[in-house]
């Protein structure tokens, strides 16, 4: 199984933008067309609509999509720009050892056809050989412990993140892990469209191990076997808002007290495996699910286990695998899970997989040809416009004290901006990459990878270090270490353009900044301090004026219909929704400081709208998309960030800036005021 932990570093690095949100394309350029607004629509009632219906009518989702906006687009051309560079290398001979020769390489297995066709199933068999030789729990153990070892995970998550309490130190997390299906609703609700998944689901079991040549009567048995193993898992598991809480995913333990709470499997043996031998403690996050876990290690038969092991070390690597198990691998995840109909072209699913297991590698070739340092400066002096606004914020706050304002600025000006690209890049030396085999590559980078994570823990957190690769179409904040990430991909237009008027950047890039700045001071991020500790800064009474407001957002998604009858979860995107509100605010109030320098320009209109009215127009822009219906639903179960549509029109409409932008009148659906109006930071 090739897995990655989930739960710990999911909550550790906080995107704006991933999953559900999407934004506009370079040949879009920076100018904002009056052509592309549809009048048929009043922006005081519908400014999404007014803003972006023309654009959605006229592009649809792409065969191989499950959802095409601004933001996809902007995605598909760092895709392009990355196909174009490394097609040199992986035709080329570069030098032995170089990061070309080694993305060259990977990248070269990815396209060979005709060799992954004629391997098949071959380059696992090794591993279920292993698989197959279990006889007991004991087996069971070794087995779990030397494929994390080796970097393919199995069952639960294991990885290296700061330390909550200590977050200038890296330490071991171990997460619950362990279903195919998004969360655990989708075992255990009786909605028609979760029964129709989870029989789909147990087809797909059923289909791979039969590809696998495993005889039909005892596929579908393990089928049974496999559902009821990842049932169980499901009920012990965490729900998506549930996830979000810092208290569930941080359980700090001795190690030779994790060996009491899981009799059954020793963390000393299995720490050791990892190359851990000195680590006094770590994190075993989710106490009560590996209290479970710990009783199935003998409670479930060894054939099931079997089973549930074979499936998922097939299914993992069917991307990877000759052309059946690549087509049923995308029948079900991305086709009848997702709803999208076509699979991508091999050389974006090659460039995918190069992307995530040589990421910033790939990154060095990127920002050489992508990546102008006069866009590095220009944003990073965004940021620091932002940062003052919103300190200028945090000092006029009427419902915060004295005393908690002042940790809040502290906070504040100990934020580090992360822009473009790494300062250092990763070493890749010790990673032998060659063109034997694609499978092969996954399996060496994936070793590689897991000893590269296990050799961070217990020391120091390296602050020069990257969570997002800079060809990465994202932005994020990571409340463990205070820092806000801007790779290269997503500093252009509509985002960001030197070009363009200050409306429009604001409106765009400030808009991102503005939201990276405020998940510090989200539902998440106000529970770590200015150094990245998970720890208390506030008065009692603060935090209580601080709730009250936030559920009044949560209140506010709760009411959005999304899809048929299913409603936004308030409580999933609060983290997402609040920087939204205070990251749009900040960066309007960022603008009016800018504009005050040059009055000339606040009072200009450009195509006859006003710098307000484009800082908002831009703002729209960047949250246009079609999503198809399956996944649109996956998302509103499992993404803590809200369908485009609605982050267009929740932060202005609780903006009296907008109101006045617009000419809109109380009592409009876009005007909310009074109780209704929604105002945190």
């Amino acid at each position: 199984m090739i897995r990655r932990l989930r739960a710990p570093l999911a909550f550790a690095i906080a995107a704006v933008l991933a999953g559900g949100a999407h934004a506009a394309s370079p040949q879009a350029g920076s100018a904002f067309d009056p052509a592309s607004l549809d009048a048929k629509f009043n922006p005081c009632d519908d400014f999404y609509g007014y803003v972006n219906a023309r654009w959605i009518a006229a592009n649809p989702i792409p065969g191989d999509r499950t959802r095409w906006g601004t933001f996809d687009e902007l995605r598909e051309a760092s895709l392009k720009a990355q196909h174009k560079l490394i097609e040199d290398p992986a035709a080329a001979k570069a030098a032995k050892g170089s990061i070309e020769q080694k993305l060259g390489d990977f990248y070269a297995t990815g396209m060979d056809e005709a060799a992954i066709e004629k391997a098949g199933i071959v380059p696992l068999q090794g591993e279920l050989k292993k698989i197959a030789a279990l006889k007991s729990s004991d087996d069971l153990v070794r087995y779990l412990t030397d494929a994390h070892a080796h970097g393919l995970g199995g069952y639960f998550g294991f990885g290296a993140s700061p330390d909550f309490k200590n977050s200038s130190m890296m330490i071991a997390y171990a997460g619950e892990d362990g279903l195919g299906l998004p969360e655990r609703a989708y075992y255990l609700e009786d909605r028609a469209d979760y029964v129709k998944i989870r029989g789909e689901y147990a087809e797909h079991i059923e289909k791979t191990l039969t590809l696998a040549g495993v005889k039909p009567e005892e596929a579908k048995q393990d089928a049974q076997w496999i559902m009821a193993l990842e049932t169980r898992d499901a009920k012990a598991s965490l729900s998506p808002i549930e996830a979000r809480d810092p208290k569930n995913q941080y359980h700090y333990v001795s190690v030779a007290d994790a060996d009491k709470a899981t009799p059954h499997f020793s963390w000393t043996k299995f720490l050791a495996a990892q190359g851990l031998s000195g680590v006094q403690g770590f994190s075993l996050s989710q106490p009560e699910w590996f209290a479970e876990f710990d009783k199935m290690l003998t409670e479930v038969p060894i054939a099931q286990w079997k089973a549930y092991l074979r499936f998922h070390a097939i299914d993992e690597a069917a991307p990877y695998l000759s052309h059946a198990f690549v087509e049923e691998h995308f029948d079900f995840n991305q086709h009848k899970l997702r709803g999208q109909k076509e699979i991508e072209p091999r050389w974006k699913r090659t460039l995918n997989a190069v992307n995530g297991h040589l990421g910033q590698a790939m990154g060095q070739l990127y920002v050489k040809e992508n990546f102008p340092p006069a866009a590095k400066q220009s944003a990073e002096q965004l940021v620091g416009n932002l940062q003052a606004a919103l300190k200028i914020r945090i000092e006029k706050l009427d419902w915060m004290s004295a005393e908690t304002k002042t940790k809040a600025l502290e906070k504040l000006s100990t934020f580090r901006p992360k822009i473009g690209y790494p300062d250092k890049w990763r070493d890749w030396t010790g990673l032998t990459i060659t063109r034997a085999g694609y499978l092969d590559n996954v399996l060496a980078a994936s070793k590689f990878n897991h000893d590269w994570r296990m050799g961070r823990i217990g020391k120091p957190v390296d602050k020069t270090e990257w969570g997002m690769t800079p060809q990465t179409v994202n932005a994020s904040y990571s409340p463990l270490k205070n820092e806000i990430t801007f790779p290269a991909a997503i500093l252009q237009p509509p985002y960001f353009d030197a070009k363009a008027d200050d409306a429009l950047n604001y409106g765009g890039i400030g808009a991102v900044i503005g939201h990276e700045i405020t998940h510090g001071f989200d539902d998440k991020g106000s529970q770590f301090d200015a150094q990245g500790n998970n720890s208390n800064w506030w008065t009692d009474d603060d935090r209580k004026k601080f709730t009250e407001r936030a559920d009044k957002l949560v209140a506010q998604f709760d009411g959005y219909v999304a899809l048929e009858d299913i409603h936004v979860k308030g409580k999933l995107t609060l983290g997402e929704n609040i920087a939204d509100l205070g990251g749009l605010n900040v960066a309007y109030d960022a603008l009016q400081i800018a504009l005050a320098k040059n009055p000339d320009e606040a009072k200009s209109k450009i195509d006859g709208f006003t710098q307000d009215q484009r800082f908002f127009l831009n703002f729209a822009r960047l949250w246009r998309t079609n999503t198809l219906s399956a996944t649109a639903k996956v998302n509103l179960n499992t993404d803590p960030h809200a369908p485009g549509q609605f982050r267009a029109i929740a932060a202005p409409s609780n903006m009296p800036a907008f109101a006045q932008a617009f000419s809109c009148k109380s009592g409009g659906a876009m005007v909310r005021d009074g109780d209704k109006q929604v105002k945190i930071w």
